[in-house]
């Protein structure tokens, strides 16, 4: 029998360390500093790598003078420092929430936007850069040779950020510039015919030459004080010609005028334009307001284009939904069977077609279609040639053959899961009820599985919309109607439409492709937003 005296225990005394502090709690805090201590170092390693690749990045933008992103990078930069040093519990979710944040705005809202701002603009092949630039290649364009000039070996020197042509003649090293034709320079030193260094500039190496080569391009630099006598021009660093143009812009008309007095006025719409109407090639970027959607919704440009492809992407995106969801279902119905043997096995087997690339999967479909070599027609059909690629219904129909195929194991694996979770009690009342299979399955299956499965199933109507793989790699949108001017086909959708304005309509009309692009975001956005919307009714039967 013990009793209580009210005096601690024999060694607990011995117990206590350094200002009263138990043990146990003493130990706990050293183990907690060093977790910290290790914690930090990493975060420290991280953040230095962090901060060289951010420095790196504005370091490279400020000489490329790409200000948007300079000031991009600063920021993000800056604030990464603050989040993850700054000694608060308060910017504790931020350190697990701004690495997301930062990728959305540079992949998602930044291409967005970059794209919403091509919508708006002339962009394509022939506007594709500044005025400024467009004078300059129109300048070079329509240049020509002097008649007897000789090559010029020239080594290119840079003064004040100013690029300057040197080359040797008769022994003597000349200089100049832009706006100083060749001229004697002294203290220079030549080996052969090579200049090696000149007092006052210096010497480019081939890594600075190929890295100013936009501005080397541009340079012409008078070979005398006479305007007959041409300008040198060099495209590689080496080798230069004495041109004159035949085609310079007046700044006072704000036109390229010809040799032959000819005017190539500034039509307003990034282009200059003669008297007799023939457009310059290339004009330059501009402000185009609407007139891209007015394009896409003209019946004589792509208007009539542009509703039939609409009607089969919606055609295509549901009917794809539909087909892989019930398909899926129906497999998952029947090996939901407990008693069914074998039933991984089948399970296995219906997952496969889910478990090999999709794009091999679609090639090699491509193969077994073909009309006159493929395995369908020539074995399981006994050498017919059914065009199932090359006639637009049948296309059609094989795109959403092929396309179930591909995605209907997705549906298998998901339906099979929310079918398992549905409640056995609810199948016993129905059963008690007098309830038969098809009022089971519409009363109780299918409304508890699209709670489940709803916003999967409007995830897959936004992917099969934009769906460009099994259209590019199958049909590639054809087969093509021969009569129209875009190319498009029977089986494009709008987004291999996009694809073919943009690279294969022999222009590259950025604009009108950006433009489309938006029409497309904002069709699936509005009937996502529908469908979600719709969705939050099947929350009171959950």
């Amino acid at each position: 029998m013990s009793t209580n005296t009210g005096q601690p225990p024999a060694g607990f005394a011995a117990q206590n360390t350094g200002a009263g502090v138990p043990e146990p709690k003493r130990v706990a805090r050293q183990s907690h500093s060093r977790g910290f201590g290790a914690g930090f170092l990493v975060k420290l390693v991280l953040m230095a790598l962090v901060n060289a690749f951010g420095l790196f990045g504005i370091l490279s933008a400020w000489a490329a003078g790409s200000w948007a992103i300079l000031t991009f990078l600063v920021l993000a930069l800056v604030v990464a420092d603050l989040v993850y040093f700054l000694p608060t519990r308060k910017l504790l979710p931020a350190k697990y929430l701004y690495p997301g944040l930062l990728f959305l705005l540079v992949f998602q809202v930044f291409v967005l936007l970059y794209t919403a701002g091509t919508a708006f603009t002339n962009y394509g092949d022939g506007h594709n850069s500044s005025k400024e630039a467009a004078i300059g290649q129109l300048t070079r364009t329509y240049e020509q040779r002097v008649e007897g000039s000789p090559q010029y070996d020239v080594t290119v020197l840079s003064k004040d950020s100013e690029l300057a042509l040197a080359t040797v003649e008769d022994g003597e090293v000349l200089v100049g510039t832009a706006g100083q034709p060749l001229a004697p320079a002294a203290d220079a030193q030549v080996s052969g015919t090579t200049v090696e260094s000149v007092a006052g500039y210096e010497v480019l190496d081939r890594e600075r030459i190929n890295a100013s080569s936009e501005d080397l391009m541009a340079l012409q630099v008078p070979a005398t004080g006479e305007p007959q006598d041409g300008a040198l021009r060099t495209d590689d660093g080496r080798t230069a010609y004495a041109y004159n143009p035949t085609l310079v812009y007046d700044e006072a008309q704000n036109a390229m005028v010809s040799e032959d007095g000819t005017v190539y006025a500034d039509n307003g719409e990034g282009s200059f334009v003669g008297p007799d109407g023939e457009e310059l090639k290339p004009g330059w970027r501009v402000f185009v307001g609407f007139q891209n959607f007015a394009t896409i919704f003209d019946p004589e440009i792509l208007g009539g284009p542009f509703v039939s492809v609409t009607l089969w992407t919606f055609t295509f995106a549901i009917l794809s939904v539909a087909l892989t969801f019930f398909l899926g279902l129906m497999l998952a119905i029947l090996l939901n069977d407990k008693n069914l043997k074998f039933r991984n096995v089948y399970r296995a087997i219906i997952f496969l077609p889910y478990a090999f690339p999709a794009f091999l999967s679609i090639l090699i479909w491509a193969g077994l279609l073909n009309t006159d070599f493929g395995y369908i027609n020539n074995v399981l059909l006994g050498g017919t040639h059914v065009p199932w690629l090359d006639d637009p219904w049948l296309a059609k129909v094989s795109l959403l053959l092929v396309n179930t195929w591909l995605g209907f194991p997705y549906m298998f694996l998901v339906t099979t899961g929310a079918l398992q979770s549905i409640p056995s009690e609810l199948y016993e009342s129905a059963d008690m009820d007098g309830a038969r299979g098809v009022q089971k399955f519409r009363s109780i299956t299918l409304p508890m599985l699209m709670v489940a499965v709803g916003p999967l199933l409007i995830a897959s109507f936004a992917m099969n919309f934009n769906n460009f793989n099994v259209i590019y790699l199958l049909t590639g949108g054809g087969p093509q109607d021969l009569e129209s001017t875009t190319g498009v086909g029977a089986t494009d959708i709008l987004i291999s439409f996009v694809y073919k304005i943009a690279f294969q309509g022999g222009t590259n009309d950025y604009g009108v492709a950006s433009a489309l692009s938006i029409l497309i975001f904002i069709m699936v956005a509005v009937v996502s937003a529908l469908t979600f919307r719709r969705s939050k009714a099947l929350e009171e039967i959950n």
